[in-house]
Protein backbone atom coordinates (compact mmCIF):
# COMPACT_ATOMS: atom_id res chain seq x y z
CA UNK A 1 0.00 0.00 0.00
CA UNK A 2 1.44 3.39 -1.01
CA UNK A 3 0.70 6.48 1.10
CA UNK A 4 1.25 9.94 -0.42
CA UNK A 5 -0.61 12.01 2.19
CA UNK A 6 -2.32 11.72 5.55
CA UNK A 7 -6.12 11.57 5.79
CA UNK A 8 -6.57 13.48 9.05
CA UNK A 9 -6.06 12.50 12.67
CA UNK A 10 -7.56 9.77 14.82
CA UNK A 11 -8.71 12.37 17.36
CA UNK A 12 -10.96 13.95 14.68
CA UNK A 13 -12.24 10.66 13.26
CA UNK A 14 -15.13 8.37 14.09
CA UNK A 15 -14.02 4.77 14.57
CA UNK A 16 -17.47 3.13 14.14
CA UNK A 17 -16.30 -0.33 15.18
CA UNK A 18 -13.36 -0.42 12.77
CA UNK A 19 -10.12 -2.05 13.88
CA UNK A 20 -7.10 0.20 14.41
CA UNK A 21 -3.70 -0.92 13.17
CA UNK A 22 -0.66 1.12 14.18
CA UNK A 23 2.41 2.04 12.19
CA UNK A 24 5.11 2.37 14.84
CA UNK A 25 7.81 4.93 14.00
CA UNK A 26 10.93 6.15 15.75
CA UNK A 27 10.90 9.95 16.23
CA UNK A 28 13.47 10.52 13.47
CA UNK A 29 11.45 8.45 10.97
CA UNK A 30 8.55 10.92 11.18
CA UNK A 31 10.37 13.39 8.90
CA UNK A 32 11.41 10.87 6.23
CA UNK A 33 9.54 11.50 3.00
CA UNK A 34 10.20 8.04 1.53
CA UNK A 35 10.25 4.82 3.55
CA UNK A 36 8.91 1.28 3.74
CA UNK A 37 7.52 -0.11 6.99
CA UNK A 38 5.14 -2.76 8.33
CA UNK A 39 2.23 -2.06 10.66
CA UNK A 40 1.77 -4.03 13.87
CA UNK A 41 -0.61 -6.36 11.99
CA UNK A 42 1.92 -6.91 9.18
CA UNK A 43 0.51 -4.58 6.51
CA UNK A 44 3.23 -3.35 4.12
CA UNK A 45 3.28 0.45 3.88
CA UNK A 46 5.28 2.51 1.39
CA UNK A 47 5.34 6.20 2.28
CA UNK A 48 6.12 8.53 -0.61
CA UNK A 49 5.52 12.16 0.29
CA UNK A 50 6.20 14.38 -2.72
CA UNK A 51 5.98 17.82 -1.13
CA UNK A 52 8.77 19.31 0.98
CA UNK A 53 7.97 19.69 4.67
CA UNK A 54 5.45 16.84 4.87
CA UNK A 55 5.95 14.81 8.01
CA UNK A 56 4.10 12.23 10.05
CA UNK A 57 2.68 13.04 13.46
CA UNK A 58 1.29 10.99 16.33
CA UNK A 59 -2.30 10.00 15.48
CA UNK A 60 -2.13 10.72 11.73
CA UNK A 61 -4.41 8.45 9.69
CA UNK A 62 -2.60 6.85 6.76
CA UNK A 63 -5.42 4.63 5.50
CA UNK A 64 -9.05 3.97 6.27
CA UNK A 65 -11.90 1.91 4.89
CA UNK A 66 -15.09 0.44 6.35
CA UNK A 67 -13.14 -2.23 8.28
CA UNK A 68 -9.79 -0.74 9.26
CA UNK A 69 -7.85 2.44 10.11
CA UNK A 70 -4.04 2.66 10.01
CA UNK A 71 -2.67 5.24 12.44
CA UNK A 72 0.83 6.59 13.16
CA UNK A 73 2.28 5.82 16.60
CA UNK A 74 5.53 7.54 17.59
CA UNK A 75 7.50 5.23 19.89
CA UNK A 76 8.96 6.32 23.22
CA UNK A 77 12.73 6.79 23.23
CA UNK A 78 15.44 7.53 25.76
CA UNK A 79 15.41 11.29 26.16
CA UNK A 80 17.21 14.10 27.93
CA UNK A 81 14.59 16.22 29.71
CA UNK A 82 15.34 19.72 31.01
CA UNK A 83 12.83 21.75 33.04
CA UNK A 84 14.02 25.37 32.74
CA UNK A 85 13.30 27.54 35.78
CA UNK A 86 12.99 30.79 33.79
CA UNK A 87 12.62 32.14 30.26
CA UNK A 88 16.29 33.10 30.35
CA UNK A 89 17.28 29.51 31.13
CA UNK A 90 14.85 28.24 28.44
CA UNK A 91 16.41 30.53 25.83
CA UNK A 92 19.95 29.72 26.91
CA UNK A 93 19.53 25.95 26.87
CA UNK A 94 17.68 26.04 23.53
CA UNK A 95 20.42 28.21 22.03
CA UNK A 96 23.21 25.97 23.33
CA UNK A 97 21.53 22.77 22.08
CA UNK A 98 20.55 24.33 18.75
CA UNK A 99 24.07 25.63 18.26
CA UNK A 100 25.20 21.98 18.27
CA UNK A 101 22.62 21.12 15.56
CA UNK A 102 20.89 18.56 17.75
CA UNK A 103 17.12 18.09 17.24
CA UNK A 104 15.15 19.90 19.92
CA UNK A 105 11.62 19.33 21.21
CA UNK A 106 9.45 21.51 23.48
CA UNK A 107 6.69 19.66 25.32
CA UNK A 108 4.82 20.68 28.49
CA UNK A 109 7.23 23.58 29.23
CA UNK A 110 10.18 21.18 29.05
CA UNK A 111 13.09 20.99 26.63
CA UNK A 112 13.72 17.49 25.27
CA UNK A 113 16.36 15.98 23.03
CA UNK A 114 17.33 12.44 22.07
CA UNK A 115 19.57 10.90 24.71
CA UNK A 116 23.33 10.96 24.14
CA UNK A 117 25.60 10.51 27.15
CA UNK A 118 28.16 13.16 26.09
CA UNK A 119 25.39 15.75 25.72
CA UNK A 120 23.84 14.69 29.04
CA UNK A 121 27.20 15.19 30.78
CA UNK A 122 27.76 18.54 29.08
CA UNK A 123 24.32 19.76 30.23
CA UNK A 124 25.05 18.58 33.80
CA UNK A 125 28.41 20.37 33.89
CA UNK A 126 26.74 23.50 32.47
CA UNK A 127 24.26 23.51 35.37
CA UNK A 128 21.04 22.68 33.47
CA UNK A 129 20.00 19.66 35.66
CA UNK A 130 19.05 17.21 32.88
CA UNK A 131 17.06 14.03 33.57
CA UNK A 132 17.00 10.81 31.56
CA UNK A 133 13.45 9.63 30.78
CA UNK A 134 11.61 7.48 28.24
CA UNK A 135 9.35 9.89 26.32
CA UNK A 136 7.52 10.21 22.99
CA UNK A 137 9.28 13.01 21.11
CA UNK A 138 6.34 14.68 19.38
CA UNK A 139 6.87 18.44 19.03
CA UNK A 140 10.03 18.91 16.95
CA UNK A 141 11.06 22.53 16.65
CA UNK A 142 11.42 23.62 13.05
CA UNK A 143 14.97 24.06 11.86
CA UNK A 144 16.93 24.33 8.66
CA UNK A 145 18.18 20.76 9.08
CA UNK A 146 15.82 17.79 9.39
CA UNK A 147 16.86 15.04 11.82
CA UNK A 148 17.82 11.69 10.37
CA UNK A 149 19.48 8.50 11.44
CA UNK A 150 22.53 6.91 9.91
CA UNK A 151 22.60 3.59 11.71
CA UNK A 152 23.69 5.05 15.04
CA UNK A 153 21.99 8.20 16.29
CA UNK A 154 25.27 9.36 17.80
CA UNK A 155 26.71 10.48 14.48
CA UNK A 156 27.04 14.25 14.86
CA UNK A 157 30.55 15.72 14.77
CA UNK A 158 29.91 17.22 18.23
CA UNK A 159 29.04 13.78 19.59
CA UNK A 160 32.13 12.20 18.03
CA UNK A 161 34.37 14.85 19.59
CA UNK A 162 32.73 14.50 23.00
CA UNK A 163 33.00 10.71 22.88
CA UNK A 164 36.73 10.96 22.17
CA UNK A 165 37.14 13.30 25.15
CA UNK A 166 34.80 11.42 27.52
CA UNK A 167 36.12 9.08 30.21
CA UNK A 168 36.15 5.44 29.09
CA UNK A 169 34.22 4.15 32.14
CA UNK A 170 31.11 3.24 30.09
Amino acid sequence: MTISETLGTISNSTINGRSIDYLDLEWFESTKRIQRKKTRQGEDIAIKFLREGQRLREGDILFENEKKIIVVNILETETIVISPSSMLEMGTVCYEIGNKHIPLFIQEDKVLLPFEMPMFRWLEVSGFKPEKQSVKLLNLLKSNVEPHGHGSLGSTIFTKILKMAAPKDE
